[in-house]
């Protein structure tokens, strides 16, 4: 057996991740539940590596689905986008970093390199070609509209180039593996619209049918994550609970979950952020009785919040020692993604091929 393959086995026995024994999973039955048969799909998602640690928000409403994908399909890609996070972050090395961590925070989830492809945007430069053929139809119009651009406009950013075709990349991303299904929350289903938008416009103005149109896969078992001051939680509004981060930063972070002023012994608010995380964490018997006796009143937010950081750090601690293995070990990480890449390549060079067969780019065939 090659050194390759061993690390593949090995990278899947170790990537079993169990939910604590007295503790059910977020959300789902504490009854294992049996999986859908494989379907014949190409599904595919990307996170920016724009931070240390992926947060709850990620796990929660992407990453736990991610690692069940898998087993659902023939082909699950999933891609650190450091090429999108230019947009943004204009450190080198801190990139490099970041997307370390979160390939790290995938595998150390549950992601198996054996069962899904993982790797990193830019080792396929063929992203940019394929932005470029798209550029060249896309209406500006379209881009105009984009969500995230029509946002920055609004706020009086200074917008450049690259988040005005920020959409472009993003359609690349999915169109050249062929995708079929796009994992997405009901909030971005603009991005897959838009991707078939210019996936038609390409195949209509070459008259081809070199892109395949993807569909919206809307993953309605998600969670929306509130951050610690009560809106969504995001990188951007600096409220996020990192999954991984150091014991102390982390009850830190849950401990300063923004409540209100209502005394100890006064009925509670349980709509506010402190037990929507918290409850994430607790079976529904739990949830019900912890909401009973905050509506009740007698129960305290700092004990809600130090029983949160507890089950926070249980849930995450089969997670937490597999990353720290893992982290010991950056070289077989960097293997990984540089044979996902492999794999991924082969999906994306027939689709460019047809591209450039189509647009009449390249040596003739």
């Amino acid at each position: 057996m090659s050194d390759e393959m061993k690390r593949s086995d090995e990278m899947k026995r170790s990537d079993e991740t169990p939910t604590p024994p007295d503790r059910a999973e977020p959300g789902r039955e504490t009854a294992a539940r049996p999986l859908p048969p494989k379907r014949a799909q190409i599904v595919l998602s990307g996170t920016k590596p724009t931070g240390e640690h992926l947060h709850l928000g990620n796990y929660f409403g992407a990453l736990r689905q991610f690692v069940d994908l898998q087993d659902q399909h023939d082909t699950a890609l999933y891609f650190i986008a450091d090429y999108h996070s230019m947009t943004t972050l204009r450190n080198g090395p801190e990139r490099r970093r970041n997307t370390l961590n979160v390939a790290l925070d995938y595998l150390a989830a549950g992601l198996d390199p054996a069962r899904a492809i993982l790797f990193r945007q830019s080792d396929l430069p063929e992203v940019a070609e394929l932005t470029w053929f798209l550029t060249s139809v896309t209406p500006m119009g379209m881009l105009e509209r984009a969500h995230a651009y029509k946002a920055a406009i609004d706020k009086g950013e200074d917008v450049d180039h690259g988040l005005f075709t920020y959409p472009v990349l993003m359609a690349a991303d999915i169109l050249l593996y062929g995708s079929h299904l796009v994992p997405v929350g009901r909030d971005q289903k603009q991005h897959i619209e838009m991707a078939r938008d210019m996936a038609h416009r390409f195949n209509r103005l070459y008259d081809c049918e070199a892109l395949t149109l993807p569909e919206p896969y809307i993953l309605e078992e998600t969670a929306t994550v509130p951050g610690t001051d009560g809106r969504k939680m995001s990188k951007s509004y600096g409220n996020t609970i990192a999954m991984f981060a150091a014991k102390k930063a982390l009850q830190k972070s849950v401990m300063g979950i923004v409540t209100d002023s209502t005394p100890v012994e006064a009925p509670k608010d349980t709509a506010q952020a402190v037990f929507e995380i918290w409850s994430l964490f607790a079976t529904p018997p739990e949830r019900e009785a912890m909401l009973e006796r905050a509506r009740a009143g007698g129960l305290g937010y700092g004990d809600v919040k130090k029983d949160l950081f507890t089950r926070l750090m249980d849930y995450f601690e089969p997670m937490r020692a597999r990353r720290a293995a893992l982290e010991a070990r950056p070289d077989e990480i960097e293997a990984i993604l540089r044979a996902g890449a492999v794999r991924a390549r082969a999906l994306a060079m027939p689709v460019l091929e047809a591209c450039r067969e189509a647009a009449g780019v390249g040596p003739l065939r």
